[in-house]
């Protein structure tokens, strides 16, 4: 057995040790000395976060099916055994061969949201690797960095070598490929590799580019540093979702992780364009899997795994042509067998009772319905293509199937909003409490309970919305004060709870979505405060936030409650993610004026999507 990079004396002063000893079910064991290229693949927050992550499931599968590659895994330690960590200097390890990671050719981090970025310079400083790019040597690894959150990248672009923008299973093989001949000439050189690197598509070497301001702070300019390096870096798409790789033998860990079940990710991209969100503008186009590939697959999976639970995932279930089709085979199969079904992302206008019926369990769970505003006007101005009449037929269709709880989602200080659409939120759970009383009394499964929850808006790179400005913190709060009274003022007052976000920490969240190279500061201040598992509501300190902008000079305004220009230059701008700027920018016309653009179904917007040649914008050629 491997010998732990942890003493058994450490383990017992921490919690959950299994978090650092690895040797899970399904764990890939290779000879290190046997391999060309070892990769550290990380998720910088603690392991029952980043073992839920389909994401690293797939890309840890996917390169150790490459005989010369040894993908081996790291996750943040949590604050017991960092303190320990930094007192005793241990470096940090991967999990399968408990080897420093400061010692591997390749550390690759996904960014799947900005609060984990103090973390990301906890790994690169408990690994024992220079934080910023510059000051690394030869021996040090590649930093990589992927995710949703590197379509902006440049929040923290001083601490990566390369950015992979777009999908994972495209270009790896051209980077593994590159780096082994880099190394097997003898004459390796880091700087030089990475110029090379830079050539791939998509990915981006922030080292090649420079960046100047104007006297305003906005961007003046943003250009490669030598001519044979693309200006533009073109997102990268995997075009056939069925022969895409996925994992038959996905990891399973030894305690309970926030995801605990067999995931089967049934088709990326959504149709709907709603304007808030990112995921569904830069995933673009829809690509559905072969509901055939799908059968095996849940198969193979649940047979390897012992999972007692299989989730379909999706940014829209609901719209997955074959959902039916998949759901009856699923049901046929494992439903004798106590595999529950879990389908989340349910449209509530494709509401289906039967299906939820069959999939639930008996106890009838509780569904959750995201209308993201209370109110039909603003409900028009985010595109979220739904009607107060969809709403409360698919709670009305929910409640005499047998439910009485739901959850409903909604987001507070999108643009244009008025106190009349916040209003509208505890007047729409009103209205909702009502359909179910109105279930004659013998009819009803107990207590009709409703829980309201409400974010704050964050404008996103790549959405219509990227143009807009925030809302302050106070502004924040008078909103979900708003909202709260109006829910106390309503006749069903007692089926109805109201819980809202953190205001402080969504402006953080705000700042470093838009932000640019000169949050590198911040941030590095940030870490050396102690500003660690900031996605975490006991870790955050938003004191700590707020004295490195201050000691940084950089003005919070300028991030958030500024207004943007059509013209200006974002720090992402050098970035083809698919949509196109002149789309987004009509995108961001028709929500001011309130007009809604049909899904990719009903009609063709022209984002730019076409291009990848493939998915929903050529159903009907086929």
């Amino acid at each position: 057995m491997t010998k732990l990079a942890l003493s058994d004396e450490i383990l017992m002063q921490i919690q959950q040790p299994a978090r650092y000893i690895g040797n899970e079910v399904n764990m890939v064991r290779k000879n290190p000395a046997d391999v060309d290229i070892r990769f550290a693949i990380c998720f910088p927050d603690v392991y029952e976060i980043g073992m839920s992550h389909l994401g690293i499931q797939i890309l840890y599968d996917m390169f150790n099916k490459r005989e010369d590659v040894y993908c081996e895994r790291v996750y943040s330690p949590w604050p017991d055994l960092h303190a320990i960590m930094k007192e005793k200097e241990i470096a940090l390890f991967a999990l399968e061969s408990q080897d420093p990671v400061r010692s591997f050719d390749f550390l690759g981090m996904t960014l799947q949201y900005e609060m984990c970025y103090p973390n990301i310079l906890q790994i690169l400083d408990l690994s024992q690797i220079p934080l910023r790019s510059r000051d690394r040597s030869d021996t040090d690894p590649i930093v990589i960095g992927g995710g949703p959150c590197t379509y902006n990248p440049e929040p923290v672009a001083d601490f990566f070598d390369i950015f992979y923008i777009g999908e994972g299973e495209t270009v790896y093989d051209d980077l593994f490929d590159l780096y082994k001949a880099h190394k097997d000439s003898g004459r390796y050189d880091r700087k030089k590799f990475l110029r090379e690197a830079g050539k791939i598509p998509g990915l981006y070497v922030p080292a090649l580019y420079e960046v100047r301001y104007k006297e305003d702070q906005t961007i003046a300019s943003f250009t490669p540093v030598y001519d044979d390096v693309p200006a533009v870096i073109e997102r990268q798409v995997v075009s056939d979702m069925t022969a895409a790789d996925y994992p038959e033998k996905p990891l399973v860990p030894f305690i309970k992780v926030t995801q605990d079940r067999v995931v089967l990710e049934i088709m990326r991209g959504c149709i709907r364009g709603c304007r808030f969100c990112q995921a569904g503008m830069v995933y673009r186009p829809l690509r559905e899997r072969d509901v055939e590939f799908l059968k095996e697959k849940a198969h193979r999976m649940l047979v390897n795994t012992g999972h007692e639970e299989i989730s379909l995932s999706s940014l829209s279930s609901s719209d997955y042509t074959g959902l039916e089709e998949l759901l009856n085979y699923l049901i046929e199969n494992f439903k004798s067998k106590h595999v529950n079904i879990s389908l989340p992302s349910l449209r509530i206008d494709n509401f289906s009772l039967d299906v939820m019926g069959k999939v639930q369990d008996i106890k009838k769970s509780s569904l959750t319905f995201a209308p993201e505003a209370g109110s039909q006007r603003l409900r028009d101005v985010i595109n979220k293509g739904l009607t107060e009449e969809d709403i409360l037929h698919g709670a009305g269709l929910a409640f005499k199937g047998g439910w009485q709880k739901v959850k409903l989602y909604f987001m507070l200080g999108q643009p244009n909003e008025t106190v009349e659409d916040m209003r509208a939120i505890g007047e729409l759970a009103e209205k909702i409490a009502e359909r179910y009383y109105e279930i004659p009394k013998e009819k009803r499964n107990g207590k009709c309970q409703i829980t309201v929850s409400t974010s704050f808006f964050v404008p996103k790179p790549f959405t219509p919305f990227q143009w807009s400005p925030m809302c302050t913190k106070e502004d924040f709060l008078s909103r979900a004060h708003v909202v709260n009274e109006t829910i106390k003022a309503q006749l069903n007052k007692k089926s109805i709870k109201y819980n809202w976000h953190e205001a402080d920490v969504t402006i953080i969240e705000g700042i470093l979505a838009r932000g640019d190279r000169r949050l590198c500061d911040v941030l590095e201040k940030v870490y050396e405060k102690g500003g660690i598992f900031a996605a975490w509501s006991e870790y955050f300190d938003d004191g700590i936030w707020q004295e490195a902008f201050a000691e940084s000079g950089l003005d919070l305004s300028f991030y958030t409650t500024r207004e943007h220009p059509e013209e200006e230059i974002f720090p992402w701008d050098f970035i083809d993610a698919g949509v196109t700027k002149q789309f987004l920018l009509r995108e961001w016309h028709h929500a001011l004026s309130g007009e809604v653009t049909p899904n990719c179904r009903q009609k063709c917007s022209g984002c730019g999507a076409l291009k990848y040649q493939g998915g929903v914008c050529f159903e009907d050629k086929n």
